[in-house]
């Protein structure tokens, strides 16, 4: 039956909220957010509850955005540009994202139908620097197992946080630095617990794989790079630029922004300049750059499987091939339908070429008696190039119910007249969450999608001297919510979070 069979665990029950008068907000519980009908497709009939029959009941992740914070690529140096170019929070990532594996163990079922959850379901920017090390860490807070989050010289930290740069955060020193200045604490030990191993029980729940712009391209906008060229050279040396005098990061912002140097050769030019002023790093070669048949194989690999299954949804010839696209069945009435809009000539919009078009047509009408959910990483309104043919494909094909995705870090649900577009915030950027759905038929000529919030299992409340794992992820959230420059709103409105979407029964 629908209604909400168990609030516990999900943000229908209680969700972090600030807290104190300080610059710093600490977290604590506060009350949940209602469940929201939205009737914009169709109309809620009042005995829908009691007839209405489960179809389907999933999970979606997407930008967990685990992150490698040494590796010399990052532009963390652009952050008075854009915030997302470095975060405060972000050596914590793999501790969030296994707190938040945590969560869904512990759910026992669809938070609005009690239905069995049949799958995981990623989409896209799974990581951040398009780094073997980082997807690694990936395969095992999904599958299981030990990850250190660390590269180079092991348990030594080298990057922006111990630099005596007052642009970034220095927990372990004195410096008064940016983030100091608003509140943030001195954390003596911080950087080594960040590098120190973790342990993932892996999701009980099999899953799948999406493919975003941060899993395919260096920095998430240069054009794949292949295994001899400057950016694989570059990621894997022992050179890391940590400041760039205003004016020149301004100037190299403005060209990637804008899509100017797809193929990132601004950006290399930048990097040859620099070279004196960069510090030393220990080379590593797990920060290669990963090409799409090494994505596939390490998916691919028995210590990745976990609950399976094999390869996540890719297969054999999607390694031969390049082609990251694929179906795969969500449950007996439901078809899953994996997207790859990211583009290997450069910039971080989404791009729909006609070939995967032609291919997802065909699919569509292989399985039209089973209803249709479409996964990408970008969303309609970020996809300039084959966005509009992909929507109006959709839109013509009446057993498609909805187009989940992510990209923006934000919660946004759109009608688009005969299906619902379900896109779910981020987890690296407050508020950190992922996002359950499940699809009923009412019954009456309706269906239903319950879409639920979820945070991380970690609590809600912090203490700035627990560098335990739990303790670390609960800190995750709060630094994130207390980063300067961070967007507000990514929440969404009441309509964009815990809803029950009608659309009429095709």
């Amino acid at each position: 039956a629908s209604g909400d069979a168990s609030h516990a665990a999900t943000t229908v029950n209680e969700v972090a909220v600030p807290s104190g008068d300080g610059p710093f907000k600490r977290l604590v519980t506060g009350p949940g957010w209602r469940r929201v009908v939205r009737t914009e497709l169709a109309p809620a009939g009042r005995q829908r509850a009691a007839k209405a029959v489960p179809l389907a009941a999933f999970v979606q992740f997407t930008d967990l955005h685990l992150v490698d914070v040494q590796h010399p690529l990052r532009y963390e140096y652009l952050r008075a540009q854009t915030a997302s170019a470095w975060r405060p929070q972000e050596a914590l990532s793999v501790a969030g994202a296994v707190s938040l594996v945590e969560r869904v163990n512990g759910l026992t079922g669809g938070p609005a139908t009690g239905a069995p959850l049949s799958c995981v379901v990623t989409t896209g920017d799974n990581t951040d620097n398009n780094s073997l090390a980082e997807l690694e860490w990936f395969v095992r807070v999904m599958s299981g197992g030990r990850i250190t989050p660390d590269t180079g010289e092991p348990m030594i930290y080298e990057g922006v946080q111990d630099s005596g740069l007052p642009d970034y955060w220095q927990p372990d020193s004195d410096v008064r630095d940016r983030d100091k200045s608003v509140g943030y604490p001195r954390m003596h030990g911080f950087l080594r617990a960040a590098v120190r191993q973790v342990t993932s029980p892996g999701l009980k729940l099999p899953w799948y794989a999406t493919v975003g712009n941060h899993d395919a391209l260096p920095g998430g906008c240069f054009a794949a790079a292949d295994a001899r060229g400057f950016f694989a050279d570059f990621a894997v040396g022992d050179r890391k630029l940590m400041h760039l005098p205003k004016s020149q990061a301004a100037q190299l912002w403005r060209a990637v922004d804008r899509g100017l140097d797809p193929k990132g050769k601004l950006f290399q030019e930048m990097l040859r300049s620099e070279r004196r002023h960069m510090r030393g790093v220990t080379p590593d070669p797990r920060r290669a750059p990963v090409t799409p048949h090494q994505y596939v194989r390490t998916l691919a690999r028995p210590h990745a499987r976990g609950h399976g299954p094999a390869g996540h949804g890719y297969s054999e010839a999607d390694a031969e091939q390049g082609t990251l696209y694929y179906t795969f069945p969500v449950s007996k009435d439901v078809m899953g339908y994996s997207l790859d809009t990211t583009r290997r000539d450069g910039h971080y919009k989404g791009r729909v070429g006609k070939a995967q078009l032609r291919w997802l047509k065909r699919k569509l009408a292989e399985h039209d008696d089973k209803y249709a959910l479409i996964f990408s990483h970008h969303t309609s309104t970020t996809t300039p190039e084959g966005g509009k043919e992909l929507l109006s494909l959709l839109q013509d094909t009446p057993h498609v119910v909805a187009w989940i995705n992510g990209h923006s870090h934000r919660n946004r649900i759109t009608p688009h007249g005969t299906l619902w577009e379900i896109s779910t915030a981020s987890h690296i950027d407050y508020p950190q969450l992922a996002r359950t759905v499940e699809l009923v038929d009412n019954e009456d000529g309706t269906l239903s999608l319950f879409t639920t919030l979820i945070e991380s299992a970690a609590p809600h409340r912090t203490d700035f001297t627990d560098l335990s794992q739990t303790g670390l992820a609960a800190l995750y959230r709060e630094l994130a919510f207390n980063a300067p420059g961070t967007r507000r709103g990514l929440e969404g409105a009441e309509g964009d979070r815990n809803t029950e979407l009608l659309l009429r029964k095709p």
